[in-house]
């Protein structure tokens, strides 16, 4: 018994140290990405003009306080939903669970959906959309929220990194359909993480 004991404290304190220990290389890769990503012609979404000045994205310093592991929670027979765009376009999304986590001692909940259309393809079938908005937006980022791509979690926990959230393309050029942050996924925080605004 006491060996039990042992191994179940032993997995506790494991556990709690993999959540402590964080490494940055995955968010240091994603903004070497991007960053590559907008300056190449062919897959910027940077206007014309804004292209030929760019260097790079301006960034919140990488912070591991934004690397979370939320508990996941799987919603069934929710009904599909056509999300609202900054323009007429509605794509058709379904929201595939939720997320419970922690920030400064502040408990919080995010809505992650599935687009219906896109998980159709094989390479997106694990495809997973987390849109956000937070108290940073309209000041230091985007007024119109940010995004996290995500995959489908096999348990029933899953990491989210707000120092790889990015700007929709509608931050950049008015010729983009984006969708709009459910009001549900509106922070009452500031996520001071992942891209920054584009333009003061």
């Amino acid at each position: 018994m006491k060996k039990f004991l042992s191994l179940v404290i032993l997995l506790q304190l494991n556990f709690g140290f993999a959540q402590e220990k964080y490494d940055s290389s995955d968010a240091e890769k994603f903004q070497k990405e991007i960053n590559s990503e907008y300056a190449d012609a062919k897959t910027s979404p940077l206007m014309a003009e804004d292209l030929a000045n760019f260097k790079a994205l301006d960034f919140y310093p990488i912070d591991k306080k934004y690397a979370v592991i939320a508990q996941f929670i799987r919603t069934n027979r929710e009904k599909p939903f056509e999300m609202k765009t900054s323009t007429d376009r509605k794509p058709v999304y379904v929201k595939y669970g939720e997320a419970h986590f922690t920030i400064d001692g502040k408990k919080m909940k995010l809505n992650i959906y599935k687009n219906i259309e896109l998980s159709k393809q094989k390479k997106y079938k694990d495809y997973l959309f987390l849109p956000f908005s937070d108290l940073t937006c309209g000041n230091e980022s985007y007024i119109g929220g940010k995004y996290i791509d995500l995959k489908t979690p096999k348990g029933n926990t899953i990491a989210i990194d707000f120092n790889t959230s990015y700007n929709p393309y509608c931050a950049y050029s008015h010729k983009y359909s984006c969708p709009k942050v459910p009001l549900e996924n509106d922070l009452d925080i500031e996520i001071k993480a992942g891209v920054k605004k584009f333009h003061d």
